[in-house]
């Protein structure tokens, strides 16, 4: 274990003390602590849900929710980020209808799901796709639009197609910006995904808070919220760890682990064989 690993635990720590200290002694200045649970009472309602099959039930339906309306959100804002960004008519046929909808918050959208899908289930992974979708499609765009023209222009001149430019130079290039988009979409899903489980959802974590919290359960609403961070950092550090990999080629800062400078991407090297000066196709 690293220093940096043992001042987290450490940070961690101090935390749920000074939560216990002020709520088993019912400090009540300017906040109230005194209707807070203790942190013994938490981890003592924690212990009884891991041990029914429900909490399991609503954990694996609210990760379904995430990971299926994530991963469509990641393809198609993926697509759609990059066609507005590499073709005139796509930004006009789209970019007016994507600038309007953008502003409305995803859970405003919770209404519109239940009018246009046949269940709630549908519903919920619609406004968790639409959560994600669009800091995919920002991020994505931007990305694209701000690659070195140089880069297409040596794919070209060595005889590589569009599709070669797309598949060598766009998407590798925009990669860093593409998986800043997904970091900041996975957040928002679990935000959004939690209120659409309150507001109309049949099982899952946040249907389980809302109703804990109506039957005034507080250490089953506070076990609810550290059920919903736990999962939330899961998924981020999933995808940070899927970006690392996928970038490895990328300048990494000293002292950052796995660090292998590196002068030129992948797509650049493939360009630059043989083979590409013939237009021929790269194993």
């Amino acid at each position: 274990m690293t220093s940096r690993h043992v001042v987290r635990a450490l940070s961690l720590a101090g935390a749920l003390g000074l939560w216990q200290l002020l709520t088993a002694y019912d400090v009540n200045l300017w906040l109230r602590f005194e209707q807070f649970p203790t942190v013994t009472d938490v981890a003592r309602a924690f212990g009884d849900r891991i041990g029914s099959g429900t909490y399991w039930q609503d954990l694996t339906d609210s990760l379904t929710r995430i990971v299926t309306g994530f991963v469509l959100a990641a393809v198609a804002g993926v697509a759609v980020g990059t066609a507005i960004a590499r073709s005139r008519l796509a930004a006009d046929l789209l970019g007016p209808v994507l600038e309007v909808l953008r502003p409305i918050p995803a859970i405003a959208l919770v209404p519109v799901a239940i009018l246009l899908f046949p269940s709630n289930e549908q519903g919920i992974v619609f406004i968790t796709f639409t959560a994600a979708f669009f800091p995919v499609m920002v991020s994505t765009r931007h990305a694209v639009r701000a690659l070195t023209p140089a880069w297409e222009e040596a794919v070209l001149t060595m005889g590589g197609g569009r599709a070669r430019v797309l598949g060598s130079v766009v998407l590798p290039g925009a990669l860093p910006g593409i998986l800043g988009g997904l970091s900041v979409g996975i957040g928002v899903s679990w935000i959004c995904v939690i209120s659409a489980e309150m507001i109309s959802g049949e099982y899952g974590v946040g249907y389980r808070t809302w109703q804990d919290y109506t039957v005034v359960d507080y250490p089953g609403v506070f076990v609810g919220m550290a059920t919903i961070g736990l999962l939330g950092w899961l998924t981020s550090t999933a995808v940070e760890v899927l970006g690392r990999r996928l970038t490895r080629w990328l300048p990494r800062p000293a002292g950052d682990a796995g660090a292998r400078p590196r002068t030129r991407t992948p797509a650049l090297r493939r360009a630059a064989r043989p083979d590409s000066l013939r237009g021929g196709v790269a194993p």
